[in-house]
């Protein structure tokens, strides 16, 4: 059989699940096959799929759905699901969407070259049931992110078990990587023109712990932080509760690692921390982020949090904007708490009706827009250094990040320049004016004006 098919990939959910499809690529496109953008010229379309809340699944599904309709109006001639919703609803997928050639789970994305093989020649194919299996190190990787920035995962799976989230039967128990091995990721990385790295795992505050016996995020931070062309380093998914004294001393003392910390608290009731399972409490998460602040001053918090919980009582609701109100965070992504069968939650009392869930998920949105607002006003007359994204023509202006914003959930600084500026460039701009989640400015000459 020739392999110069076209693969058409979709890919949904987290940036664990993006480094996945982007492996997937890369096996593939080592094994001959071509990659593309367009459905309409593929001959084999990839949904990579999240099955982690009500919408996720639904926009999976969708994605899924409309695909499908390749395989009669163009060249699709197979159809395969992968990822958190093929673990999750194997047997269902097939059977309700009978235009899916195979469903490959979390644990056996690696085999995808096979499973194409295997599909060609007739097979249904269903590949599931291992999440805790980890594929070998050294697999290929077609990065689809920008050329300047990239995601290093260093661990998979999760040992928290929230009562509101499916992720450890889907993913499996936490596995953390070799140390080494993700140093000579990051090594190629940063060959390939990688300026940013972005460190993900479920939890990268637990790295270390199943592999070394303790905390280890800290001493991989600083290996990393040798790496000459990376000029970035990025956090995300810190759990409040291994947030140690060493990495916040090790983000303070490292400049290439960004004053940034994505710390998913989910509440601030110590009544709903509990029934959500989470080890810590409103007061440790307060104490937690005075110390951070104290030691990192200009440190850019971002969190999540769930609204609607079973059994979150007005009280409890209020005691929560009163602390989004008190810590004021410089990023919030609120969610309307999903009830997730399998699930321990699911099977809680006092499961909260949809309008209540949605009118405490727009009031908090409404606190943090203005929270958020007047942060941004406080860094009118400052310089921040940007990496340049883009540039505008209609507006004429470039687009790009400062340190307090990750990419594609974070906000943008849009700015002049009076000369050319190429993408991934790193340059200072003072800003000049500001939005609710955005900045404006321009480029400072060489000599600083």
């Amino acid at each position: 059989m020739r392999l110069r098919y076209k693969i058409g990939m979709v890919s949904l959910g987290c940036a664990k699940n993006l480094v996945d499809t982007e492996v997937m690529l890369g096996l593939l496109s080592e094994k001959g096959f071509e990659i593309t953008n367009d459905p309409e010229k593929a001959d084999i379309i990839i949904v990579n799929t999240c099955g982690f809340i009500d919408s996720a699944k639904q926009e999976s599904i969708e994605n899924i759905l409309e695909m499908a309709q390749y395989k009669e109006r163009a060249n699709c001639k197979l159809l395969i699901v992968t990822g958190c919703l093929a673990e999750r609803y194997k047997d269902e997928v097939v059977k309700e969407i009978p235009e899916v050639d195979a469903v490959v789970g979390t644990g056996n994305y690696h085999e995808i070259a096979e499973v194409i093989l295997a599909a060609f020649k007739g097979e249904k194919v269903l590949k599931y049931g291992e999440p805790d299996y980890t594929p070998e190190e050294g697999l290929p990787r077609m990065q689809s992110t920008p050329f300047y920035t990239a995601y290093l995962k260093i661990a998979d799976g999760c040992d928290n078990h929230c009562t509101y989230c499916i992720i450890p039967k889907l993913r499996g128990k936490y596995r953390s990587r070799r140390m080494e091995d993700i140093v000579r990721e990051a090594k190629n990385l940063s060959m390939r023109g990688v300026k940013e790295l972005i460190i993900i795992a479920q939890d990268t505050t637990r790295y270390g712990i199943d592999l070394y016996g303790r905390h280890m995020l800290h001493e991989l931070l600083n290996k990393l932080c040798e790496i000459e062309q990376i000029r970035w380093i990025r956090l995300h998914y810190c759990y409040p509760e291994d947030i140690t004294e060493e990495l916040i001393d090790t983000i303070a003392a490292q400049s290439k690692i960004c004053n940034y910390l994505d710390i998913p608290i989910q509440h601030s009731s110590n009544r709903i921390l509990k029934r959500m399972g989470r080890r810590g409490t409103g007061e440790n998460i307060a104490a937690l982020i005075k110390r951070i602040r104290n030691k990192i001053p200009d440190i850019a918090l971002r969190t999540s949090i769930i609204v609607g919980f079973p059994g979150e009582s007005e009280e409890d609701f209020e005691e929560l904007k009163k602390f989004i109100s008190d810590i004021r965070f410089d990023r919030v992504g609120v969610f309307k708490y999903s009830q997730e069968e399998d699930t321990p939650a699911a099977e809680f009392e006092e499961q909260i009706d949809e309008s209540i869930k949605e009118h405490r998920y727009n009031a908090l949105m409404q606190l943090q827009s203005a929270i958020s607002r007047e942060i941004n006003k406080k860094k009118i007359g400052k310089i921040y250094e940007v990496l340049v994204e883009g540039y505008d023509a209609q507006s004429k202006h470039y687009y790009g990040r400062t340190y307090a914003d990750s990419i594609d959930i974070d906000g943008k600084v849009f700015f002049v320049s009076g000369s050319r500026l190429k993408l991934g460039d790193l340059v200072n701009v003072i800003i000049k004016k500001s939005a609710e989640y955005d900045l404006i400015g321009e480029v400072l000459d060489e000599s600083g004006k």
